[in-house]
């Protein structure tokens, strides 16, 4: 058995460990469906799902429906969460208004890149491999659940407070982050068109600012829906403070940043004007000037 394996082995049942300590913290104050959790119950199925369609993905050896999967946990989940909630409030409706817009662009983005590329390599050693094609899908069970469970715990907790200042905030940051993900999507995705950019890197618009803007926006947008939700935690509830934590990490130190910066390097690497790029151009967090 291979080492890459053996690890996958070991990280399978310590992810499902760490989803289902999640669901019982999140689960505090929360409402309930036939005496069961409603956020343990959303967050098992957060799991299923990638599960049930990894079974398909795995036969035909294709990733081409992982990110559009993902993005439609994000949005069965939480519409879920809304349907089967106690006394759901503006706070509530908000959230899930956040997700759901944020799911159904990224969702779609991603989907129609892959459906143009005709993969993703970050696959190709990973998919011939059960169990460690399986944990990925799993791993993306616990982004959806790690990135989802300050909206979750707004949606289905019984501690309901009224729209205010936090709520604005969380809103404008929100609004912040999500406008600069989909500006620099817009702006690469441009530039890869233009057949006069083939075998160059973008340098231009927000990436001449960071190296990495539309990551930068995906933590600042869960930042800003973690700062709604804090009125309502209580308890175990604070649990949700790690949502954009999470987010950050694996972006920055897993499968986000580290490929592509490595990929990249491979790619351009040996270019003078590559080089200067990224001496002047942070990583993730744009510079003013």
């Amino acid at each position: 058995m291979k080492t890459t394996d053996r690890t996958s082995l070991i990280a399978f049942p310590l992810l499902i460990l760490i989803g289902l300590l999640v669901a019982i913290a999140g689960s505090q104050g929360g409402s309930q469906i036939a005496g069961i959790p409603v956020f343990a119950v959303l967050v098992g199925l957060a799991f299923l799902i990638q599960w049930l369609v990894f079974i398909p993905a795995y036969w035909r050896q294709t990733e081409k429906f992982f990110d559009l999967t993902g993005s439609l946990t994000y949005i069965t989940v939480s519409t879920l969460a809304l349907l089967l909630s106690d006394g759901v409030d503006g706070r509530s409706i908000l959230v899930w208004v956040l997700v759901v817009v944020w799911a159904v662009r990224l969702g779609t983005f991603l989907f129609s890149r892959i459906k143009n590329a005709g993969k993703d390599d970050r696959f190709d050693e990973i998919k011939p491999s059960f169990i460690r094609f399986l944990t990925v899908w799993t791993i993306q069970g616990l982004w959806v659940t790690f990135t989802l469970i300050a909206a979750l715990i707004i949606i289905t907790t019984t501690n309901r407070k009224e729209l205010d200042l936090l709520a604005l905030i969380g809103l404008l940051v929100w609004g912040f982050g999500f406008a600069m993900e989909v500006i620099a999507d817009y702006q690469k995705s441009r530039f890869n068109a233009d057949p006069k950019n083939k075998g160059k890197f973008i340098h231009t618009g927000l990436w001449s600012r960071s190296r990495h803007p539309n990551y930068f926006g995906e933590i600042v947008l869960w930042v800003g829906v973690t700062i709604i939700a804090l009125p309502v935690l209580q308890g175990w509830q604070w649990v949700a403070l790690i949502s954009p934590v999470f987010v950050t990490l694996l972006l920055t130190r897993v499968s986000g940043i580290p490929l592509l910066e490595k990929k990249a390097d491979q790619k351009w690497g040996g270019q003078a004007d590559y080089q200067a790029y990224k001496q002047r151009t942070p990583v993730l967090i744009p510079r003013l000037r």
